[in-house]
């Protein structure tokens, strides 16, 4: 069963936040507000679709080059799709 862009979004938007807090703690929580109130600031959005677009993990990697995340953190490239297909649908520019 495909996933929706919108479930697609609601199981990474997590990921990216819990990543992001570990690297800028303000930004992070200014997006986790946003995301928890219906709505990412554009800047928020903008790093949402780079995040999606750096962390696909099927890329042809073999277990030697490249990751082999497993959970809700893997991001296919059709994940990739859906979320960029999700902001655009929510106005985002990106």
């Amino acid at each position: 069963m495909s996933q929706t862009d919108e479930e697609v979004a609601e199981r990474l938007v997590p990921v990216w936040l819990e990543e992001a807090a570990r690297f800028e703690p303000r930004a992070a929580e200014e997006a986790r507000r946003g995301w928890e109130q219906g709505r990412l600031s554009p800047d928020a959005a903008r790093e949402l679709a780079d995040w999606v677009t750096a962390r696909v993990t099927e890329t042809a990697f073999n277990r030697d080059e490249g990751p082999a995340r497993r959970g809700p953190g893997r991001v296919t490239v059709a994940d990739k799709a859906a979320v960029h297909r999700w902001l655009a649908a929510q106005g985002y520019d990106v």
